[in-house]
């Protein structure tokens, strides 16, 4: 009887246990779908997490500071940060009183990223700001600083992954997105290993990767370095679509699901861009297209910072421009509220 007591109990034990075990992965396996679903609707913006419903109109690419004198003389004894506030503030608060929730600024380390700006302008003006990790290969590399020429790209990413995790510059700010840069193809050397980097630091943070392109070319050669890392093309944004005159590039990147964004809209480029936008609408392709102005900014080096171009033809002339057009409400929709939300929430994005 004691030696068949024994041989229940253990039988119950081991049932026992193994049902503790399947439940507690299934409640795991809830929990890491939660934690997905959680990540897949999240933005990090310069004051924290939010969530992508809270983003509303939403500019992709534009610019507070900068400064063009190079990576190996930038530095923020260069400018007088309040200066560049009492500059900057009534643009970034005009656009928001003209109904923009969220601003993404597109400035990268070494061309005068300064988080602890953005932040107060942020919160000043109670506007959204994304700021980025991430170095910029464009511009023949003028930006790029010595260290990433000797490191590898994984030691390159690792740098912007411990930025995405601990903060940038020694704060606790974090970037919302990787932003870096090519000229024309065929790609550089370094600018092939910016894309490599870029492509690790998306699989281990989840970032979106905003690449400044100088033509088609270039953004095909992009996608085909991150595809050998197996990274997703709707990880990557073709930033400065608009440089390439083939449309069909255009047409056959958004078809590939990466991001097509028609930057630089201005009075200058309003029918350029609104063509563009045909092209890509009646391709049925509008959900992959992102709008900006790469407009701003205070100009490190210049009197008073130069002359700053305002964040408002977007709001102001191109939506208006849209409308006669016969884009719907729901079409300016899409292009400023639903596809930035879907183009920077967090999400590792994998083949």
């Amino acid at each position: 009887m004691k030696t068949m007591t024994r041989k229940v109990s253990r039988r119950k034990f081991m049932a026992t246990a193994f049902f503790l075990s399947a439940g507690m992965q299934l409640r795991a396996a809830r929990s890491n779908n939660r934690q997905e679903k959680k990540e897949s609707t999240v933005v990090m913006t310069v004051s924290g997490p939010l969530d992508t419903e809270r983003m509303g109109m939403t500019l992709t690419h534009e610019h507070i500071l900068v400064d063009f004198i190079g990576a190996d003389k930038v530095d923020k004894s260069r400018y007088n940060a309040a200066e560049v506030y009492e500059v900057a503030f009534p643009y970034v608060k005009d656009v928001r009183a003209a109904g923009t929730s969220t601003f993404i600024d597109c400035t990268p380390a070494y061309i005068g990223r300064d988080v602890k700006l953005l932040q107060k302008i942020s919160e000043g003006a109670g506007i959204n700001i994304l700021t980025t990790t991430g170095y910029y290969g464009a511009a023949r590399e003028k930006f790029v600083p010595a260290h990433a020429y000797n490191e590898s790209a994984q030691q390159l990413a690792d740098r912007w992954i411990v930025e995405s995790r601990d903060g940038i510059e020694g704060t606790a700010i974090r970037p919302g997105l990787i932003k870096t840069g090519t000229d024309k193809g065929p790609l550089t050397k370094m600018q092939r290993k910016l894309i490599e980097a870029a492509g690790i630091a998306h699989l281990a943070t989840g970032l979106t990767i905003a690449v400044h392109s100088g033509d088609g070319r270039a953004a095909v050669e992009q996608l085909e370095i991150l595809q050998a890392l197996r990274v997703a093309p709707s990880a990557r944004i073709w930033v400065h679509a608009q440089n390439e005159t083939n449309p069909q590039m255009h047409i056959d990147a958004a078809r590939r699901n990466t991001w097509v964004s028609f930057d630089g809209v201005n009075t200058e480029t309003l029918q350029a861009t609104l063509e563009n936008l045909k092209v890509m609408k009646a391709n049925k392709l509008l959900d992959r297209v992102l709008v900006s102005q790469d407009s701003g900014w205070y100009h490190v080096g210049e009197p008073g910072g130069g002359t700053f171009n305002p964040y408002t033809c977007i709001a102001r002339q191109f939506i208006p421009l849209l409308r006669q057009h016969d884009f719907t409400a729901e079409d300016i929709d899409q292009l400023f509220k639903v596809n930035p939300a879907k183009a920077f929430a967090i999400g590792v994005r994998r083949l």
